[in-house]
């Protein structure tokens, strides 16, 4: 829902970011893979209730996140960069929630809950990127994308700040979970609903 707002404050300052780390050599397809690597280190340090380190953790992998498409507008998007990270965005996401279970067994319900939850967001949102690609739909509103993002309740931004409020009140871990996943599911029957309406 707040993603596309969030592109246009975050892009220009990343992209001149982008434009600097890009004349180091580093190339996008690199920051994303050493963000996920990084950002998997969230499930340990959950585990470990270490909530300050899971908070920094997911902090560096969305900085990177923002960083490898930068990068990648410099260099030239690539279909690889764009398989890669949305790759890594959907397993860093659940590595959050993993994290979170091992750190409290006892919401592990919920855990899986929200899971299911993204499974649903997940399979809508690249369904339908597939058929947009075959009918040459764009999302400029969105920045130069590798393939078409269909909104929603519950897009990255609203993602990462349940997360950090996660890591922040642990002890709300339940009903966030409960409360996001419901989003979730909204979400993914507004997409089957424009899936529908736009593909009939």
């Amino acid at each position: 829902m707040l993603d596309a707002a969030m592109r246009r404050m975050i892009d220009p300052p990343m992209d001149r970011l982008g434009a600097l780390v890009a004349r180091t050599g580093l190339t996008a397809n690199a920051t994303t893979i050493a963000s996920l690597a990084i950002g998997l280190g969230v499930i340990p340090a959950l585990a470990a209730q270490n909530y300050a380190l899971a908070l920094v953790l997911v902090l560096i992998n969305r900085f990177g996140d923002g960083l490898d498409g930068a990068i990648a507008r410099r260099l030239g998007v690539t279909d690889l960069g764009g398989y890669l990270d949305i790759v890594a965005d959907f397993i860093f996401y659940s590595a959050v929630i993993f994290g979170f279970a091992l750190a409290r067994p006892q919401d592990a319900a919920w855990a899986a809950f929200l899971i299911f939850s993204f499974v649903g967001t997940g399979s809508t949102f690249l369904a339908y990127a597939v058929m947009a690609a075959k009918r040459d739909i764009e999302t400029p509103d969105r920045g130069r994308k590798s393939f078409f993002y269909l909104g929603g309740l519950t897009e990255g931004t609203e993602t990462i700040a349940v997360f950090i409020f996660m890591v922040l009140w642990p002890q709300h871990f339940a009903i966030t979970a409960a409360a996001f996943g419901t989003l979730c599911w909204l979400t993914t029957a507004f997409r089957v609903s424009e899936a529908i309406r736009v593909l009939r």
